[in-house]
């Protein structure tokens, strides 16, 4: 990505719409960029000045004598084109388009039409309607924020231009250190993807922290955070139920911007924050600390209060506190009065000074045993938290180990800056124990990453032909959704158990093919419209006789037809009763952004209710989905509880990984997937039922053929 150092590191900028008017937004980054100390070159550009602070103006950017890396463009939206050209035939590398006006206001002709003229040029766009850039490096703040960041080595990238300005400015008062602040608009071009590889590339980074509203290109995205050797953290808006998309299936009305999302950040390495303070507090500590390689966090206090509160919150973010032992608790007990507490959390008492709080913390990072800790101060009337906080800094130094350490002061203005002190040595500093516990969480979340060796998928040998062939019927009929015979026969090319049966026609194709199954058989309606069959009265189990199978089957198709007059009844779809196990479901649905994703939870009708599903995006590895499996509430059902024995989780997570093969081999085809119930047991599994919904524009162009050449 080194064509992006023209515009993150550029030795000239010029600014087309420099304006003499103090607040007019082009005077206002041509300002900013000469007070933060930028010493590239400067080249004010405005058709109708010779001079604008202080600086030689050009009427036009081709006059402009020497080479342009970058050129901010601060002119009317319907300007921008025939800016961009003039850019181009100079030869200018980048443009950075401050202008609004364009997609975020529908006028996506107009974005389109910027960007091929660029294109035409080689030039890259970041934007349009972003702030700017700020560059701490290179003091330069090529925006119309007021100031450069507190500097640091964290790489904050911003969908939205007001929350980065005011992001800006509490980088000052939470000392959050930044190396560089970009704001990316519209992503008309540079998207997120593009600016992680940059980053991860840049020397004076260390972690890349992103507002996110929306990607563009999810799966650039996606393989960009995979490949990334800096920590990343992000905060995704936007994830109320609105967001949702509207489906035909279970997986699809479980789809939602969130799920889509969450899936994404853990596939690609991803530390998510829960809101913007949590955004600041997860950067500093990936910033400023190693990551945590392990479960074990000690907290080390001088009030019970704040350390019940930190043991809460340890519970809440996944690094739930343990006892520690013997030894350790020997340790600490070297350090506090006969009443203190040397259990975790290490009560110190109220009565702990500089020497007690130094003693401990060297000991517990020494120790083996502690992975990561998380030191807790309340501000008392004999005790100068600067003089705690050197003796926290001075203990982490002399340790020489390579653990995380968090710090939170609780206390008035002398523990604030003594907690800042703290900062601008490399230990991030809290207010509430709360906060300090999540950054430690962040900073093991990161940790898990690193220690997981990320598998990549290796296709399964399949019967993709078959599969080719099926769809292509389908097409050809006009169909939209696949039958739940067609369905199986889809899942068995693929690897994935089904239960034998076949679709009968009448009374005794029903009868002859029970027989060859053997009863007990399960009977279902086979139509198009009749998606839910359950609500149709379009299902009888537990058929054990010819006679109860002609029964059924009568009542099947005459349920059908009241159901829906309309519907086309294919037959009734006979298959072998699979025998109780635990129901599942796995399904599948295309995200607009991602592609086809995989989703995975305990089944049966109270799917939707409980919601109790996880996601991934497609394809992936036997061992990503047996963290599918892991992560859901019900994993302990499937482990075995209540004297239950457990369930073959290998063969769920082979189905699951095989489904994500399918769906992503015809992600073209295939819009959603449903099998629910799958059926789990000791040994195996079974796919009961089986829904696939095809996309519809392959379809609605199609004739469709005769009923006896399409049934």
């Amino acid at each position: 990505m080194d064509s992006l150092d023209a515009i993150f590191k550029p030795k000239s900028v010029a600014i087309v719409g420099a304006s003499r008017d103090p607040k007019a937004i082009g005077h206002q980054c041509l300002q900013n960029l000469i007070k933060s100390g930028y010493q590239g070159k400067i080249y004010p550009v405005n058709p109708k000045a010779d001079e604008v602070a202080g600086l030689k103006c050009y009427h036009s950017i081709m006059e402009v004598p020497d080479e342009v890396d970058i050129a901010l463009i601060v002119v009317p939206a319907k300007y921008v084109p025939a800016v961009t050209e003039e850019c181009g035939k100079k030869g200018v590398k980048g443009l950075v388009i401050i202008a609004s006006g364009f997609s975020e206001v529908g006028r996506e002709d107009l974005e389109r039409e910027v960007v091929e003229i660029a294109r035409k040029y080689g030039m890259r766009i970041l934007g349009p309607n972003v702030v700017g850039i700020m560059n701490n490096p290179l003091k330069m703040n090529a925006s119309f924020a007021p100031y450069l960041p507190y500097p640091g080595k964290a790489a904050l990238i911003s969908q939205s231009g007001a929350l980065l300005i005011a992001m800006d400015a509490r980088t000052w008062i939470d000392k959050v250190g930044i190396s560089h602040m970009i704001s990316i608009g519209n992503m008309a071009d540079l998207n997120f993807g593009d600016l992680i590889e940059y980053f991860n590339g840049d020397e004076d980074t260390k972690v890349i922290s992103l507002y996110i509203e929306g990607v563009k290109d999810g799966r650039k995205f996606l393989n960009s955070a995979k490949n990334s050797k800096k920590p990343i953290v992000a905060l995704k808006a936007g994830v109320s139920k609105r967001g949702a998309a509207a489906a035909a299936s279970h997986t699809g009305s479980l789809a939602g911007s969130t799920k889509i999302y969450e899936a994404a950040f853990k596939q690609g390495h991803i530390v998510q924050a829960e809101n913007l303070n949590a955004l600041f507090d997860e950067t500093m500590a990936l910033a400023l600390q190693p990551p945590m390689r392990g479960d074990n966090l000690l907290i080390i206090t001088n009030g019970g209060g704040v350390g019940v509160l930190a043991t809460d919150a340890a519970e809440k973010y996944g690094v739930p506190i343990k006892d520690a032992p013997d030894d350790l608790k020997l340790l600490m007990f070297r350090h506090m009065p006969e009443f203190g507490n040397p259990k975790n959390p290490v009560d110190l008492t109220g009565m702990a000074d500089r020497e007690q709080y130094e003693g401990s913390i060297r000991d517990a990072l020494k120790h083996e045993w502690v992975h990561g800790l998380v030191v807790l101060y309340c501000e008392t009337s004999f005790t100068d938290p600067q003089n705690i906080a050197e003796g926290i800094y001075k203990a982490y130094k002399d340790s020489g180990v390579n653990k995380p350490i968090a710090v939170s002061f609780v206390g008035g203005e002398r523990s604030v800056k003594a907690g800042q002190w703290l900062i601008e040595h490399g230990i991030p500093y809290y207010s509430s124990p709360h906060a300090a516990v999540r950054a430690m969480s962040a900073l093991r979340i990161y940790g898990r990453y690193l220690e997981k060796a990320s598998k990549e998928f290796v296709p399964y040998k399949v019967n993709k032909k078959k599969v080719e062939a099926i769809l292509g019927k389908a097409r050809a009929c006009g169909k939209s959704v696949l039958t739940e015979p067609e369905a199986k026969e889809v899942f068995a090319a693929y690897g994935l158990p089904v239960p034998k049966g076949k679709l009968a026609k009448n009374e005794d194709d029903a009868v002859k093919i029970a027989r060859s199954i053997g009863y007990p058989v399960v009977m279902k309606i086979v139509s198009p419209q009749i998606i839910h069959k359950s609500d149709a009265g379009g299902v009888k189990v537990n058929i054990k006789s010819d006679d109860e199978a002609r029964k059924a089957f009568r009542e099947i198709m005459e349920n059908a037809e009241r159901y829906d007059p309309h519907a086309e009844i294919m037959g009734v779809y006979v298959q072998e009763m699979a025998p109780w196990g635990t129901e599942t479901i796995i399904g599948s649905v295309n995200d607009p952004q991602f592609g086809p994703t995989v989703m995975f939870g305990l089944g049966g009708i109270f799917v939707e209710i409980l919601k109790d599903v996880t996601f991934r995006i497609a394809p992936f590895s036997k061992d990503e989905a047996l963290d599918m499996v892991k992560e859901i509430r019900g994993y302990g059902i499937l482990k075995g509880a209540r004297g239950e024995k457990p369930r073959d989780i290998e063969a769920i997570a082979d189905a699951v990984s095989r489904l994500s093969q399918l769906v992503w081999d015809f992600r073209n085809e295939i819009k959603e997937v449903d099998a629910n119930p799958v059926i789990v047991y000791e040994k195996g599994l079974s796919v009961v039922d089986a829904r696939i919904i095809l996309k519809t524009e392959k379809v609605t162009k199609v004739t469709p053929k005769p009923l006896d050449k399409c049934g």
